[in-house]
């Protein structure tokens, strides 16, 4: 009788730890927002720097999956990847195996398709700038990604990689990438929610960022893929110099760099 209640205890403590690691790990990262669209919920979880998930109508699609496994615990499996460019906190070799991705469809454009090991190749949908396509009922298209001014050893160069618009029965996300504050941004028009990035080298600072914004006016801006010298990756001073000339563009500020570790 006592070995059988001490065998009980055992059981139920190591589900009680495997339960509370479990739930610490998920309670890091930022809760999900949640938007009624078209009688449908979209539900858009920010994971780790430029890393989200989406949920609409029965879809998962992961962006740029970095981190590792363990920073998508709690997450459905995905049915879509979008993948922007080459460097390893977008294209992570590591993460796509911990998650065990096999047979997923991924969209990426031609750099990744260059670099990725053999084995994703066969899963690969690819799209150059400019290029449109419709997977399971969501419009993609491919937008230029690139640093300003252009020049062949910069960190991005026009046509290597790409922001992704996606258009959800008539509602427009756009997924900025890495990038400076190009036309191709700036021209965009209707955008629902948009994920603009801010981290100079590699991309652009919060000026930069913030008067891109007010040129094509998403109605909502999440500030992402911002990690670096808090002088000019300061989200907050972003959303401030958003709303000082439109109050209109909703600025969510979330934590993109929870501790997995």
């Amino acid at each position: 009788m006592f070995k059988k209640s001490i065998l009980n205890f055992r059981r139920q403590f190591l589900v009680f730890t495997g339960l509370f690691f479990f739930l610490t790990a998920w309670s890091q990262r930022p809760d999900a927002d949640i938007f009624k669209m078209e009688g449908k919920e979209l539900t858009i979880q920010p994971i780790l720097h430029g890393t989200l998930a989406l949920e609409y109508d029965g879809k998962v699609i992961y962006v740029d999956p970095y981190g590792g496994a363990k920073a998508f615990e709690g997450i459905k499996k995905p049915d879509l990847i979008l993948i922007t460019d080459i460097h390893g906190d977008h294209l992570n070799e590591k993460t796509l195996d911990g998650l065990g991705v096999e047979g997923v469809t991924i969209v990426a454009p031609q750099a990744v398709a260059d670099q990725i090991s053999e084995k994703y190749k066969n899963q690969l949908v690819i799209l150059s700038n400019g290029n449109k396509k419709s997977l399971m009922g969501i419009d993609i298209l491919a937008i230029p990604m690139y640093n300003l001014p252009e020049s062949d050893d910069a960190k991005h160069v026009k046509g290597r990689g790409n922001g992704y618009l996606l258009n959800l029965t008539g509602k427009s996300i756009y997924i900025s990438g890495d990038t400076a504050d190009i036309p191709e941004m700036r021209n965009l028009n209707d955008i629902d929610i948009a994920f603009v990035c801010m981290n100079l080298p590699y991309t652009m600072d919060i000026n930069q960022a913030a008067s891109a914004v007010l040129d094509f006016k998403p109605k909502i801006v999440y500030p992402y893929h911002y990690r670096g010298r808090p002088e000019i990756s300061d989200t907050e001073a972003f959303g401030k110099l958003v709303n000082a000339k439109n109050k209109d563009i909703e600025v969510r500020l979330r934590n993109w760099y929870p501790e997995y570790e």
